[in-house]
C-alpha cells in the first residue's frame, strides 16, 4: 500500500455531516429504512439524493454514504466531480468490490467511522476527452474504465494506440479498454486483463476479442498520456466511461485518457483487505462441485 495515499479520519469532535445516495430501486428494498435510521442516529444527513443529481460540490458534507452496488458508487464519483468526498459503500447489489460493507455490518462500521477508527484510501481517477478535427466534443471524469465499443453492425474495429504522442500499436478488435486499478476487476477482467492492486498508479490496456492472438493486456504508468484513434468504425461505435456512453465515434476521432487531479476517496475499516474481497467476491479457493 502506498502510505502517501492513506489519510486518517477526524470530525473534530462533531457528528459527521453526510450525503446519502441511493437509487429508487435500493430505496424499495426492505433493508433501506432500517439502514437510513442507523445513519440518521449517528450522523447529520444534509443531502438525501435518489436521483444522483444534487450539486455535491456545494455541499457542506464530510462524507458520502452510498447504499447500493458498485454501479451506484461509480455514479456518485462522477456526481462529485472535482470535489471527491470520502465514500462509505453499503452493498445492496451483487458483487460489491467497492461497496464492501454489508447491511448487517453498517451499525458497527459506522460507529467506527464516527469515532475516527478508520482511514481513507485514495484511488486513481482519469479524465477522458473526445476530440473530432481538433475540437473537444466530450469530456468527463471516470473511475473504472474508458472503453471504445464497436456497436452495430458489429464488424471488427481498427484502433491505433498512442502513448505520450508516439504510436504504440494498432488493434483489430471488437473494442479497446483503458482501465484504472479499481476498474481492473470490472470490464477489463472480462476481457482477459489482470487484477491490479487498487492503490497503484497505473492503467491497464485490454483489447476486446483481438483478431491477433499475440495481443495481450498491458499495464503502464498513469503518468503517461494515452490516445486511441479510430481508423475503422461501425455505425454505432461509441466511447463509454464507467458504462455510460459519452459520445459516438467516427473515423479519425481521438479519445485521450489521462490521470485526473481529483482522487476517489474510499473509507476503509479494519478487518477488510483486498485479498479477502477477491476470495469472497470471485470465490477464490473454491472447489468445483460435481453433480452426483
Amino acid at each position: 500500500m502506498n502510505s502517501s495515499n492513506v489519510s486518517d479520519v477526524s470530525w473534530s469532535g462533531q457528528r459527521p455531516k453526510v450525503v446519502v445516495l441511493a437509487r429508487d430501486s435500493a430505496r424499495q428494498s426492505s433493508a433501506f429504512a432500517p439502514l437510513f435510521d442507523l445513519i440518521s442516529a449517528q450522523c447529520d444527513v444534509v443531502v438525501d439524493d435518489a436521483s444522483f443529481s444534487s450539486p455535491l460540490m456545494e455541499s457542506e458534507a464530510h462524507l458520502a454514504i452510498v447504499l447500493g452496488g458498485d454501479g451506484s458508487i461509480l455514479h456518485a464519483a462522477r456526481q462529485m466531480g472535482e470535489r471527491q468526498l470520502p465514500v462509505l459503500g453499503v452493498n445492496l447489489g451483487k458483487l460489491g468490490f467497492l461497496a464492501a460493507t454489508s447491511p448487517g455490518e453498517l451499525d458497527s462500521v459506522l460507529s467506527s467511522v464516527v469515532a475516527g477508527d478508520c482511514h481513507i484510501q485514495d484511488h486513481l481517477m482519469f479524465k477522458c476527452t473526445v476530440q473530432r478535427n481538433g475540437e473537444v466534443r466530450a469530456e468527463c471524469l471516470g473511475l473504472n474504465e474508458a472503453a471504445i465499443l464497436g456497436g452495430t453492425p458489429f464488424s471488427i474495429l481498427d484502433i491505433d494506440l498512442y502513448v505520450d504522442s508516439k504510436w504504440a500499436t494498432s488493434y483489430s478488435c471488437d473494442g479497446l479498454i483503458i482501465s484504472t486499478p479499481v476498474g481492473s476487476t470490472a470490464h477489463s477482467l472480462s476481457a482477459g486483463g489482470p487484477i491490479v492492486q487498487k492503490t497503484m498508479d497505473a492503467f491497464v490496456i485490454s483489447a476486446i476479442s483481438p483478431h491477433t492472438l499475440t495481443v495481450r493486456p498491458v499495464v503502464d504508468s498513469a503518468q503517461r498520456v494515452y490516445e486511441m484513434a479510430v481508423r475503422q468504425s461501425n455505425q454505432s461505435t461509441s466511447i463509454t466511461v464507467d458504462g455510460q456512453v459519452i459520445a459516438d465515434l467516427s473515423v479519425d476521432d481521438r479519445v485521450r485518457v489521462t490521470r485526473a487531479e481529483p482522487r476517489f476517496r474510499l473509507i476503509e475499516v479494519e478487518g477488510h483487505n483486498d485479498y479477502q474481497t477477491l476470495r469472497e467476491k470471485l470465490d477464490w479457493g473454491g472447489r468445483i462441485r460435481h453433480k452426483k
